[in-house]
């Protein structure tokens, strides 16, 4: 362990002297990819120093103790050898799980997809607390957030919102939120206070690149329609709205937010392109190993992954068994508690699968 602490302090001055270079400087797209490696690296190496500093500790206390000598001294040692010893297999693990391998896919903007499901007009006021609630989020972690495409519900809220978000391990961290997630709250049309239960969709893809996914032409059918629905003086008045359709597959993706048909067909092809990428590492997971196909970390869109009782201010993640208390605080979009417990848990699951050598 004590060996790749110090290949990760290598490789560290290596990344420091590359970024003093002015070649580099001149290379936006090194310069990024560079930084970026430095943080992941720097962030291993936070736990690997800790874990050093307690490892030399243990030897040199045993080195005390074994050399013989002064009985006090040989006391200290003994008492101070009980107390690091007692942290270091804590900190092993924790080092170990840094060290898992990442998603590539981890450092890229994120597509989110919000549906209704079952519960008629609530799910469809759910759609749009939740698209609040990410919203709040993406701002506390200084993310841009892009509305693609929307279809309004006549009482309020989404029938469908799908968005972009922007910025540091947007998908990394938005990807746990994949999954079906189930609302118990008292609508305000319900005038004998009966608690229903509504249940909304929430997909989640790496926005891929178009070096990930390359798509032709003559792979795709381009439709442009008239929009429907509220969205100012011309939208509704010219055929601004595009419809594409990806032929091998028969996927289908449509916008019509915005007043230019160029834009839409934009937005479209940015969901499109996400969507066909999540098929891709999909396919290639389920080659790897059913095991690795944990709820967690594939976000399996069949299962019911969360419950929100607004009743009992509770939300319970079904994956981890995790409930928070406070439904109004994360409905406010203080979701980091339940994003890193779920991530921590990822992360465990690998290292138990690489353990298994798997």
């Amino acid at each position: 362990m004590l060996e790749i602490v110090q290949k990760l302090e290598d490789k560290l001055k290596s990344i420091d002297d590359q970024l003093v270079d002015p070649a580099v400087h001149s290379n936006q797209k090194r310069l990024i990819e560079l930084n970026r490696e430095r943080r992941n690296i720097a962030s291993i190496l936070e736990v690997g120093r800790r874990y050093r500093v307690i490892q030399m500790g243990i030897n040199g206390n045993r080195q005390i103790i074994d050399a013989g000598g002064d009985p006090e001294l040989m006391a200290m040692a003994r008492e101070e050898l009980k107390e690091l010893e007692g942290q270091i297999d804590t900190l092993e693990t924790e080092f170990k799980l840094k060290l898992l391998p990442r998603d590539p896919n981890d450092d890229k903007a994120a597509i989110v997809e919000v549906r209704a499901g079952t519960g008629g007009d609530e799910a469809c006021i759910f759609v749009g607390d939740i698209y609040k609630m990410y919203q709040r989020y993406a701002d506390t972690r200084g993310w841009k957030l892009e509305v693609l495409s929307s279809h309004e519900a006549s009482m309020g809220g989404f029938k469908e919102v799908i968005f972009s978000v922007d910025g540091e391990e947007a998908y990394g961290i938005m990807k746990y939120e994949s999954g079906v997630h189930r609302v118990q709250r008292v609508p305000e049309t319900e005038a004998q206070g009966r608690i229903h239960t509504s249940a909304i969709s929430v997909a989640v893809f790496p926005e891929a690149e178009e070096v990930d996914i390359d798509i032709k032409e003559n792979e795709l059918k381009v439709d442009v329609y008239r929009s429907s629905g509220p969205g100012g003086q011309s939208v509704n008045t010219t055929d601004s709205a595009v419809r594409i359709t990806h032929l091998p597959t028969n996927l289908v993706v449509t916008c019509q937010d915005e007043k230019s048909q160029i834009k839409n067909k934009a937005k479209a092809l940015k969901v499109l392109r996400s969507r066909l990428l999540d098929m891709k590492v999909a396919e290639h997971q389920a080659k790897i190993s059913a095991e690795r196909k944990s709820m967690v970390s594939t976000g399996d869109r069949s299962a019911k992954i969360r419950t929100y009782n607004f009743p009992q201010s509770r939300v319970t993640d079904h994956r981890i068994g995790l409930t928070i208390y406070k439904l109004d605080q994360f409905m406010a979009g203080s979701i980091e508690d339940m994003i890193e417990a779920l991530r921590h848990h990822d992360q465990e699951e690998h290292l138990k699968l690489e353990g298994m050598g798997s």
